[in-house]
């Protein structure tokens, strides 16, 4: 992957501020104790202009892992909304990656997170594909490594915490010459990749495992059934055994970072014919139509930015 491009300004608790300007300190609880929630949204470039992909329903979600985490947000999800509107704005650099995040700051040291302060904190940067284009598949494995149980760290939060078991899936797998790994939950069925939701195709059937399995609320997830069911695909939440993964006739990922990206094969057996199947395609086609502003937004997932002027990057 490319190295990170800075943008101009950060919105830092209701203002602009300096990219180098924020910064925390090293006691701050996050550092210590990864007392962090976030979101990762894409902002898209359309014929009118940038537009960010539903921006409502992705600082909903970040709200509601604060409350899981008892993180009281000083900001509502309409004024979160206009802060990743003003940052895009503002910084003229789309299409672009745009990074929420609701941290806890320096306050006290030790597990208790009460007396920490709430900072919140809106980044956007350019950033271009995550897996592979959207043309190849990508090669995977099941990882050793088991998602959070039950009742241990709760994964429909998207917390910062959660991404170090993200972190040992994707080593793991990279280090064994895949470009991502799949895990199981703790009774042995699918759940997710390292930072992508799963669907997997089977007789005509698109099948993903449930928010039981302890699976994140994907927002690019929830968007794949809503267009499946349009274009009369069955769609089925179910438990899924390991080994569909090997008699799959289709397979891919879903995701901000990743949109829609077909899996090649699994720990080296080929997915179906080893190529991007029919109903892969089909959802990509619409997918992809939607959020690049060929197809009409029929589902207003879009939402546009108010912009002066498109801006270079790295200043």
């Amino acid at each position: 992957m490319a190295p990170l491009q800075k943008t101009n300004k950060i919105w830092h608790n209701g203002k602009l501020i300096n990219w180098d300007d924020a910064t925390i300190h090293v006691m701050s609880h996050v550092v210590h104790y990864g007392s962090s929630v976030f979101e990762g949204v894409r902002c898209y470039e359309v014929p009118s202009g940038p537009a960010i992909f539903r921006a409502n329903e992705h600082i909903q979600r970040l709200l509601d892992s604060a409350k899981v985490y008892r993180m009281d947000v000083p900001f509502t999800r309409d004024e979160l909304v206009k802060g990743m509107l003003e940052t895009v704005g503002t910084n003229g650099v789309w299409p672009c990656y745009i990074r929420p995040l609701v941290m806890r700051g320096y306050g006290e040291a030790g597990v208790n997170p009460m007396n920490s302060p709430i900072e919140v904190y809106v980044i956007n940067y350019p950033w271009g594909k995550y897996l592979s284009s959207e043309n190849e598949g990508c090669d995977v494995c099941v990882s050793s490594w088991t998602r959070l149980a039950p009742n241990t760290l709760p994964a429909m939060a998207k917390a910062g915490a959660n991404y170090m078991n993200s972190q040992l899936i994707k080593m793991e797998a990279l280090m064994n010459g895949y470009v991502e790994g799949i895990a199981l939950d703790a009774n042995g069925f699918l759940s997710e990749g390292s930072g992508e939701n799963l669907f997997l195709v089977h007789r005509d059937r698109l099948i993903t495992a449930p928010l039981g399995n302890s699976v994140l609320p994907g927002i690019t997830r929830d968007s794949i059934i809503k267009m499946a069911h349009d274009l009369k695909i069955p769609v089925v939440e179910q438990m899924i055994p390991r080994e569909m993964l090997y008699i799959a006739d289709e397979a891919f990922f879903t995701g901000t970072a990743a949109e829609v990206t077909p899996i090649r094969s699994v720990d080296k057996i080929p997915v179906g014919k080893g190529d991007i199947g029919p109903i892969t395609r089909a959802i990509q086609k619409e997918f992809y139509g939607i959020v690049r502003g060929e197809k009409a937004d029929r589902y207003n997932w879009l939402t546009p930015v108010p912009v002066r002027s498109k801006q270079p990057v790295g200043v």
